[in-house]
Formats: structure tokens, sequence, C-alpha cells
């Protein structure tokens, strides 16, 4: 999706070549004359994310300085690369250490320009998706962290923020991936409750007999194996928030007393005498219809009210394209950190595909299918070629084994360079090893694995055979095998090799 920038200057016509020069470069633009208008639209701008400032230090009023101080005392984390013609090295060290992240002098060339607003972007998605991990890991997550351009997920921000400001129970409703965990920790975040802990139950996950004794705690003895005493999740959650993840799988009889714990306020644990008194806020999350298992006596109805007071829906991905650029550049920036990975970006016929695909497993499944994208990357940024899975479900894209490059040419009098035959590539982490109920042959998988090494490494013969660990000559034979190449040429390089 297009990237936004906002041009803050006092003087028209210096708006006018900035907003021109932009717009060449293919971002949207806004404008504004003043700081106190750019501080305005950077903190009420609704439905409108920005990817960068471009500010100009020398203003009347409010200045440059001023609008980052400003932007540092109402969090907002947009970066800023600031301009003057009046620059020196003092100025320059008080913008950095003001918030900036970079500067540039007036008249600033197109291509200057270009760079510094493309560092910025990289710069700014890497702090924002490290300052997350901080905040989620610290239980202050916010509604920052939920920074979109899609007026579906705007909507949900709003409401999710009206119900942080009470401690009425939620139940958030949505696809398996779509960020359900996400809102409540933002809502807690947001909440009085902000740094208290955060405590998550997988329903689905527990074992219907230790259900009881993992939400509500045992004393020692109580059952057979109770060896030691067990504090529960309600009691772990106290003073802060339990989360009740697909509390739709709850067994009826532990739903009774979820009930109990929830309209008391005290839980009483297996095999204890004594109830425990607890302060906590439920937020409960589904994928499924909760109403209709109520209908099919599969949750019970008292409780389904008790937790249904709050109802927030989550959108699916393919209802956000939107928002698919920016998550996919928070992602590329933490996995390129984690793996050591120099990756300046995502190339704009990548950003189409991955915008244009539907996403059944939502953000989790691009989350994953970004992580694996680093990983197969080879060159400085992600390709079409990162994305094969992908690629072969959206019209108009496909992934195929490109035509043997220039550097894999013979030499003069070998003949020409050997023909590949272009076939479909699938995503290694697809390949099954199972049909049916049987194992797949051998010689199955294995030119699945060299379809994919050709494509993957663009043809060049010497890397492929290196990073199979077999030799030109056998690898010649084994493409001829699976009818991946000429045979004439096959036999020709065999023996060249």
């Amino acid at each position: 999706m297009t990237a936004t920038v906002l041009v803050v200057d006092d003087d028209p016509v210096q708006r006018r070549l900035l907003d021109a020069m932009l717009k060449r470069f293919g971002y949207d633009v806004v404008t504004a004359a003043s700081g106190d208008e750019a501080v305005q639209i950077l903190a009420h701008g609704e439905g409108v994310r920005f990817d960068a400032v471009v500010l100009d230090l020398v203003m009347p009023d409010l200045d440059g300085m001023g609008v980052l101080a400003m932007l540092r005392e109402k969090a907002i984390e947009t970066p800023v690369i600031v301009q003057t013609a009046h620059g020196s090295i003092e100025t320059v060290v008080s913008a950095m250490r003001a918030g900036a992240v970079d500067f540039v002098v007036k008249p600033v060339g197109a291509e200057r320009l270009q760079i510094s607003i493309k560092n910025a972007m990289k710069l700014g998605a890497l702090e924002h998706e490290l300052r997350h991990i901080k905040r989620r890991a610290s239980g202050t997550l916010g509604f920052r962290d939920l920074a979109t351009k899609s007026a579906d997920m705007a909507r949900v921000v709003r409401l999710a923020e009206r119900a942080a400001k009470s401690n009425i129970p939620i139940l958030v409703e949505g696809e398996s991936g779509v960020g359900k965990e996400v809102l409540a920790r933002a809502i807690q975040g947001s909440s009085d409750r902000k740094g208290k802990p955060f405590v998550t139950v997988n329903c689905g996950a527990i074992p219907h007999n230790l259900v009881e004794s993992i939400l509500f705690g045992h004393e020692k003895g109580a059952f057979t194996g109770a060896t030691e005493r067990h504090i529960g999740k309600f009691v772990v959650a106290n003073g802060g928030t339990l989360f009740l993840d697909e509390v739709g799988e709850l067994p009826l009889d532990a739903q009774v007393k979820l009930l109990r714990a929830i309209q008391e306020s005290e839980v009483d644990p297996v095999g204890g005498k004594k109830s425990i008194r607890v302060d906590i806020r439920i937020i409960s999350a589904t994928n499924k219809s909760l109403l209709d298992q109520v209908k099919q006596g599969e949750f019970r109805e008292d409780l389904y009210y008790r937790l249904n007071v709050f109802p927030i829906t989550l959108p699916p991905l393919r209802q956000r394209r939107e928002d698919i650029a920016d998550l996919a550049r928070g992602f590329l920036a933490r996995f390129a950190a984690e793996e050591g990975k120099k990756l300046r970006g995502i190339a704009a016929e990548a950003l189409a595909l991955i915008s244009g695909y539907d996403w059944p497993g939502n953000v989790r499944q691009l989350e994953n299918a970004m992580f694996r994208a680093v990983v197969l990357a080879d060159g400085d940024e992600l390709t079409v070629a990162e994305f094969p899975q992908i690629a072969a479900q959206v019209e108009g894209f496909d992934v195929r084994i490109p035509p043997a490059p220039a550097a894999i040419a013979r030499s003069e009098g070998q003949g020409d360079t050997p023909r590949i035959i272009q076939v479909p590539v699938r995503d290694p982490n697809a390949i099954d090893l199972v049909s049916g109920s049987d194992m797949r042959k051998l010689d199955d998988l294995e030119r699945e694995i060299i379809t994919f090494a050709l494509a993957h490494y663009r043809g060049h013969m010497s890397e492929i055979s290196r990073k199979l660990g077999i030799g030109r000559s056998t690898l010649y034979r084994k493409l001829k095998d699976y009818g991946l190449i000429d045979g004439e040429d096959a036999s020709e390089d065999s023996n060249a090799a």
C-alpha cells in the first residue's frame, strides 16, 4: 500500500515543491503550514497513519524543535526528518537528541530526500516492532501498538478504548489468527491495570480432567498425583487480567465453577477448605459462535451472558488489506534483526502479491510467511520468489524456474546454454512426505527439492550442486531424468563438467 508523508513548512513555495517531489516518488502527501497544525494532524488525524514527517525547523510560533517536543510528550512515534536552510552542528545534535531520525539541508535534492525517507521508514518499522515487543513483555502494550489505516479496525480500536476505561467483561470474537490476544493486551495496557499480571489460558489446550486445577488451583493431596500445592490462574492474575482464549472449549462442569468465580470474585481450589478472594478483569475470546453453542447445549446460557457484556469483533485480515503492508514491514524488521540479515524492504511486486492474497490464517499466517521469506532471502529485499506458496494462489502471479542466467553459460566452443524447462515451484515448507496413507517415493521428493533449488539459486548450477552436495554431472543427469532440462543439453553438459 502507498506510504503517507506529512510535510510541515511555513513557506508555501517549499511546501508545493516537496509535495510535487514526494508524489513523483509515489507517496501520498499531506501538508501543514505550521507546527501547531502538524501536531493537530498527527494527534487527531482520523483514519490516517503517517509513515514519515518532513519537518522545517525554522517556523514562527511553534518551531520544529517545539514540534519534536510535543510529539515526544504525546508519545507520537512517527519518524521525523528535519530540514532547514540554517544548518549547524549544534542544530543537528539538538534535533537528533529531540527525536529526529535524519537531517537535510535546504534545498534538498530529490535523491537525498528519497534515501532519507526510505531509511526513516525502515528505522521506524524496526523501532515500532521493538517497542511493541518491550511493551508486550512489560504488560504495557497500548492502542498505539495497533496503529491501523483500516476504517473497520479503527472502529474496533475506538470501541476497545471505551471498554478499557471500565472493568466490564469483554468478549473478543474473530477468526483464528486475527490478533485477539494482542487486542486484549492493549486493553489492559490502556487501563488502570496497566503493568499488572496478564495471564493467558488456552481453554482448548487443557485436558478436561485438569481444567479446575489449572483455573482455580488445588491443595496437596487433593487427588492422585497432587504431590504439592498448585496456585490457579485466577489467583496468579489477581490485580490484573485473565484472558480466556477459546473459552467455548471449556467443559460444562468447569463452566459452572467459572460462572461462580466471576459472580462472587472468589475461587475454591480443588481440595481446599477456604475460598480465595480475587480482583481480576475477565477478557474472553472465541473463533466460534458462542450463541450457536448455547443453542446446541454446548455452552451455558447464563455464562454466555456473563461473558458477553461488551462484545468486540475483530475483522479478518482480508477485510483490512490497508494494514498488510505495515504489518509485513514490522515483521520484516523483527525477523531481519533476529536472523542477522540486511534487508532494506519489500519489492513493489511482492508487496502487491501479499496485499492481494486473502490470508485465511490472518495475521498469524502473514507473520509466519514473512519469517519464512526472510530466511529464504538472498538479496537485499524480499521479492515474489520468497513467497512461492502465496504466488501460486494469487491470480497474475506465478513463481517459475527462471531461464539459466548468463553466469552459467558454457565456455566458448561448448555450444548454447542448456535450456531449463520451466515448471511451477512449491514452497519447501509445503512439501508433503505422505500421499494418502503411504509415504511418497524418494524420487518425487528429490525432484521437488531440485526444482526449488533451481528457482532459489536462479539457475546457478555450481551453487546448486554445492548446496545439494552432489557433483555437476550428477545434477545434470537428475535434471534430465526428472524432465527439467532438455536431454541433449544434459548429456553435453555432463561431458563438459
